[in-house]
This record gives structure tokens, C-alpha cells and sequence, in this order.
């Protein structure tokens, strides 16, 4: 048995789950709605606040499925009802982040400012108060796509192992490479 499918999902209050009969899981919460069309091969059941996901069959494809939808139905659940968040840090001279609606304005060292647009869903915020360097906070109810716009965000420009400047993960540890060493 799948060490993670067999995992009861608890719903908290003021969280509502329906399943359809063609397989299709609906959450809704305060943060939102989601749905997700779930595999004939896997069977959704719901019991008082927690919901199951069980797998007809042993096949090795069943068993991969069983802990995938699992997961994945948990991570709705959970961005429904708290959401989830994604932090970046601006490291660099002259490096800058500013919002303006819903568009990211950033200044990271090339001729010209990059102009990124949060996709519908996700909220972007610039916090400038926390130290130096200016954080990105993202924000949004889909795991997926929370995560999506943070490695599109920081592939505008990836920390260099020389000095460690561009944008990287809050807490994320670059490995750092030498310099030239002046020879006698």
C-alpha cells in the first residue's frame, strides 16, 4: 500500500469537497476554488470531513497513481483554506524590485527594467522593510502555480557563483567559486 495514499485528507471547516460522477474533485474555500479531473483508475470517497483515496487494482501504474492523487488533492485543500507562499531575495547593487497593480517591475543590472505580469491567481508583493536586500513575496492558492512563478521569476536572473548576485530563494545556499588568484 502506498505509504501516502493511504493517508486520510482532513477537511477543515469552511472547506467544501464534491466529487462528480465522472471522477471530477471540486474544492472550495476562502481562497478560492479548484478542481482536478481525477483517474477512472482511482476512487474518491468522502466520509464526514475526511476524505479517502483508495486504487481498485495492485498494478504498478494503480499504485503510482494512488499516492500522486493523494498529494495532490491534500495540496488543494491546503491552498483553499491557507494558501501558499513563495519568498525571493534581490541580492546585488542597483538591483530593485517595485510593484505597480499587478505587474513586478525589476531592475537587475541589464540596459533595461524586465516587466513581469502575475498571472490571474497569484499575488506578488515587495517587501523592502525586512533588511537590505528586497524580497519578493508570492503568493497564491495553487501550489503548482506558485512555485511556476517563482523559478520563472528567478530565471531572470540566476545567482552567479562568484559574487552571489540575482535573485535566489529565501535561504537558498549558492556555492561559491574562487576568483582569479594573482600569481608571484
Amino acid at each position: 500500500m502506498s505509504r501516502i495514499g493511504k493517508l486520510p485528507i482532513t477537511l477543515p471547516e469552511k472547506v467544501s469537497l464534491t466529487i462528480s460522477a465522472d471522477n471530477l474533485v471540486t474544492v472550495e474555500g476562502s481562497k478560492g476554488t479548484s478542481s482536478l479531473q481525477v483517474n477512472p483508475l482511482i476512487k474518491i470517497e468522502q466520509e464526514e470531513g475526511t476524505v479517502y483515496v483508495k486504487r481498485q487494482n495492485e498494478t504498478k501504474q494503480e499504485k503510482a497513481l494512488h499516492g500522486l492523487y493523494r498529494a495532490l488533492i491534500q495540496n488543494m485543500v491546503t491552498g483553499v483554506s491557507d494558501g501558499f507562499v513563495k519568498e525571493l531575495e534581490i541580492i546585488g547593487v542597483g538591483y530593485r524590485a517595485a510593484m505597480s497593480g499587478n505587474v513586478l517591475e525589476l531592475a537587475l543590472g541589464f540596459s533595461h527594467p524586465i516587466y513581469f505580469v502575475a498571472p490571474e491567481g497569484i499575488s506578488i508583493d515587495v517587501d523592502t522593510k525586512r533588511g537590505k536586500n528586497a524580497i519578493i513575496v508570492i503568493s497564491g492558492s495553487s501550489r503548482e502555480l506558485v512555485g511556476q512563478v517563482a523559478a520563472n521569476i528567478r530565471a531572470l536572473r540566476k545567482p552567479e557563483p562568484y559574487k552571489g548576485k540575482g535573485i535566489r530563494y529565501l535561504g537558498e545556499k549558492i556555492r561559491r567559486k574562487a576568483g582569479k588568484s594573482a600569481s608571484k
